[in-house]
């Protein structure tokens, strides 16, 4: 039998159709059975007045629980008392592929932990399921705009025989006697492509972080989206991407989901406006100060009440959501980042914030050898466990940079959502290795 989507069904009004899902509601009346059927497009409901003996639709929906697996072949009958779209489905067939259980481990009153407990089935919820639409969304935007600016998609391991960039927070897998790290991004893998004459780098997929932490925005496995760049004139040049790459998203997005965005969430995408602001870190900081946040003064960096307290004070300013926030202490950057000639103390570097929360971190690369070699000495780190990436520099390297983006919180941040892992389909966190 042929399946019609519940999207689908006013295209076929008088129409007899075979809807396939799970039972939403039951509403077992004396002379009438109203069962709400949902898939992932939307719900229906169908109609099935009480037979008498004999009736084995009767039967079925008797004998169905909530959640239960069914395939419904019936009729398609505009009826204007119904809120479900103004339509109901009259059954001719019920089929129940699979019976739940009765009682449901979950409902509208359990909290995230137990929902994530439970994730398949939270998910059967649009407004649980939502992010997953608009991530498709999202994805496809950033790789048609990759791929017209001339990028190559790459697929770095995800295993490494060095602990990549500082070596914390790495988790350590045995690989056949020998110790191996899972890669906490793939940094230094784009730097060696760029260095093997493929000028632009882009890549989506896994990110390993051994960070103990509890926040609404960590995980310690997420989806990285990485690119890099290489010939750029500056620093300049990869934030200029970033906003091309970002407005193409959020216009997708708006464009495709918005007003479902609207409906589930009450949540409006805003296509921002190009040039984003931007503030170098020396600024942030005073101005932060002058407005009591550090006040002793001792802070390099900004912490979450600053980042919140930074994008407050732009968005005020500007009516702007995103703040670039540049030029961070070389003290506080990794050894890779250039550092400008007029300058050293500072890196071409930049976090991108995104309503208060640090979305992006990019860079402009030092690509001197002899540069490299001296920032990482100078940050007391040893040069032999990093020796296949530093001889991408031996021979040659363009001048390049890129960024690091972290969908999950892109994702929670579109959507209004509470915590990264209303953003992740199957989250990872310190306590949580379970489903």
């Amino acid at each position: 039998m042929t399946r019609t989507l519940i999207r689908d069904l006013s295209d076929r009004l008088d129409g007899t159709v075979t809807v396939y899902g799970w039972i939403d509601t039951l509403r077992l009346q004396r002379r009438m059975q109203f069962v709400v059927v949902r898939d992932h497009t939307g719900h229906v409901q169908v109609t099935h007045p009480r037979g008498g003996a004999g009736d084995v639709i009767e039967a079925a929906f008797e004998h169905v629980t909530v959640e239960s697996a069914v395939r419904i072949t019936g009729k398609v009958i505009a009826n204007d008392v119904v809120k479900l779209g103004g339509l109901e489905l009259v059954p001719e067939r019920v089929e129940i592929v699979s019976r739940a259980e009765p009682g449901l481990p979950i409902d509208a009153h359990t909290g995230p932990d137990g929902r994530l407990d439970w994730r398949f089935l939270d998910l059967r919820r649009p407004e649980r399921r939502l992010f997953l639409d608009v991530q498709t969304t999202v994805e496809h935007a950033m790789r048609r705009v990759t791929a017209a600016e001339g990028f190559t998609e790459l697929h770095t391991p995800k295993l490494m025989g060095t602990a990549s960039e500082s070596g914390a927070e790495v988790f350590t897998v045995d690989y056949f006697g020998r110790p191996a790290y899972l890669a906490q991004s793939p940094q230094f893998y784009k730097q060696m492509a760029i260095a093997g004459g493929i000028d632009k780098v882009f890549e989506i997929g896994p990110v390993f972080r051994a960070e103990p932490s509890y926040t609404s925005r960590h995980a310690t496995e997420f989806t990285g989206v990485d690119a890099e760049i290489g010939w750029i004139d500056g620093v300049e040049d990869v934030m200029a991407f970033e906003e091309r790459l970002l407005g193409t998203v959020l216009a997708d997005v708006r464009s495709a989901h918005g007003a479902t965005i609207r409906r589930l969430l009450g949540v409006e995408v805003a296509v921002p406006t190009t040039p984003f602001p931007r503030i170098t870190m020396a600024d942030a900081l005073a101005r932060l100060r002058a407005g009591g946040w550090d006040p002793a003064g001792t802070k390099a960096d900004l912490d979450p009440e600053g980042e919140r307290a930074l994008s407050a004070l732009i968005a005020a300013e500007t009516g702007h959501e995103f703040v670039f926030v540049t030029r961070f202490p070389a003290a506080v950057r990794p050894f890779y980042h250039l550092r400008p000639d007029d300058d050293p103390t500072v890196t071409e570097s930049f976090d991108l914030l995104w309503k208060g929360v640090e979305i992006t971190t990019g860079a402009q690369r030092e690509h001197r050898y002899d540069r490299l070699l001296a920032q990482l000495r100078e940050k007391g780190m040893d040069a032999a466990p990093l020796a296949s990436y530093l001889d991408c520099f031996r021979y040659g390297t363009p001048p390049h940079g890129g960024l690091g983006l972290g969908l999950g919180r892109l994702l929670m941040l579109l959507l209004g959502l509470p915590s990264i892992r209303e953003a992740t389909f199957l989250f990872r966190g310190p306590n949580r290795l379970e489903p």
